[in-house]
């Protein structure tokens, strides 16, 4: 009796662990996400790609906020819900043409969660319609343009968002700049035909002439020109005390050298803009940059956890100060795509570890983000992708020396 009690117990036992370990198995995901979900398999990564400027006279810009956003990845030691990140991209070569080949490449591949990108306005016109259309969520360190955040403008896609200011904002900083500072009232523009340009030297065209100033020509370069010298001397009659020519470093280098070899311009301003704050400027115009002005983003305003710890291990990691100046939008960028990943309304984890990240959810998640703590300030994201918190300064540039030197405000 007492035996076959024991074997009544031990079959119960066994029976229910069966049971348990046979129990309903979880009911399949079924993504109901409005444009569709990236699924990623259990020892897959997540995948975030970039679409940046990592070669040619440019590379500074992109290479530097490539460096932003890996550092953002190591701090939270490579991984997201237990899954390593894959991080890598493609050239938009800040031209239109490196946007379109690298728009098209990635939005063929539906392993991508989200993009950070382009580093160049006139990249990302070409290349967000493609990769709007394919879903996927973009956001940009350093791309400025006014439209492409402009509410209904045909340059305003859904899916795109920056950390970096618009270029409103840096513009009519600018203008101030000449008038309260240099305290000029004769300015001439150049661009060089890209969006950034275009728009950037028009609105401090704009806010100089708001604020008093007279502007005497606002004229064109292409950007692969090597000889200004019709350019300048046309600018030359008009006596400008200042020439702002917020363009980039291939173009930008030129006009400060032979704008000191200009009849009637040895004493004139010059003032770039971010698409020129970098080392090679610095190395390309010699000693024709001491006293060359350029706006950016403040980096006096971007608080201890820059200084103390991003600057640091940036330099540990990459072997030198940054390159450029979109690193910490670039970091910012990461860790707010990352922080929506991680949100239980955008991603939902099956048991074996499988994530489905939802579309539409990551971009409602990213339009949403408010009070965000970043390393340039606390980010608040609006309706049609403006995430910055745009403080500019104006810095100067020195034979030999980078950075330059903060002079304003």
């Amino acid at each position: 009796m007492r035996n076959r009690l024991l074997v009544l117990i031990s079959t119960l036992v066994i029976a229910s662990m069966l049971l348990v370990g046979c129990g309903p198995a979880e009911t399949p995901y079924e993504c109901t996400d409005t444009i569709g979900c990236v699924t990623v398999a259990p020892t897959d990564p997540v995948h975030i790609a970039y679409a940046m400027v990592i070669a040619g006279p440019d590379a500074t810009l992109g290479i530097d906020s490539r460096n932003g956003a890996e550092i953002a990845i190591d701090d939270r030691g490579g991984t997201i819900l237990d899954h390593a990140i894959k991080f890598d991209g493609e050239d938009d070569g800040c031209s239109a043409e490196g946007g379109q080949a690298a728009g098209t490449k990635l939005a063929a591949d539906p392993t991508i969660v989200a993009v950070l990108g382009t580093s160049c306005s006139s990249a990302l016109r070409v290349a967000m319609p493609l990769l709007s259309d394919a879903g996927l969520t973009v956001i940009s360190a350093s791309n400025t343009a006014v439209d492409l955040t402009l509410p209904g403008g045909e340059n305003q896609h859904p899916g795109y968002l920056r950390t970096a200011h618009s270029d409103a904002f840096q513009g009519a900083a600018a203008a101030k700049f000449a008038i309260e500072y240099l305290m000029v009232t004769k300015a001439a523009t150049i661009h060089d035909g890209s969006i950034y340009a275009e728009q950037l030297q028009q609105v401090f065209a704009d806010e100089f002439t708001r604020l008093g100033g007279t502007i005497t020509a606002q004229t064109a370069v292409d950007p692969n020109q090597t000889d200004m010298s019709s350019v300048l001397t046309d600018l030359a009659t008009g006596s400008p005390e200042l020439i702002y020519h917020p363009i980039f470093i291939q173009a930008g280098t030129q006009i400060i050298r032979q704008a000191r070899q200009t009849s009637g311009l040895e004493n004139t301003y010059l003032m770039g803009a971010d698409g020129m704050f970098s080392p090679d400027v610095v190395e390309g115009a010699g000693d024709a940059v001491e006293g060359v002005f350029v706006s950016s983003p403040d980096f006096t305003a971007f608080g201890s956890s820059y200084t103390d710890n991003f600057l640091p291990a940036y330099e540990a990691k990459f072997g030198s100060a940054p390159l450029s100046i979109f690193h910490a939008h670039a970091y910012d960028a990461m860790n707010m795509v990352l922080a929506c990943i991680e949100n239980p309304s955008v991603t939902f984890v099956s048991e074996d570890g499988t994530l489905h990240i939802g579309r539409q959810a990551l971009r409602d998640c990213m339009y949403a983000t408010t009070n965000f703590p970043g390393l340039t300030g606390t980010l608040t994201c609006s309706e049609y992708g403006d995430c910055g918190a745009p403080v500019i300064a104006a810095y100067q540039y020195h034979v030999g020396e980078y950075p330059p030197e903060k002079v304003w405000p």
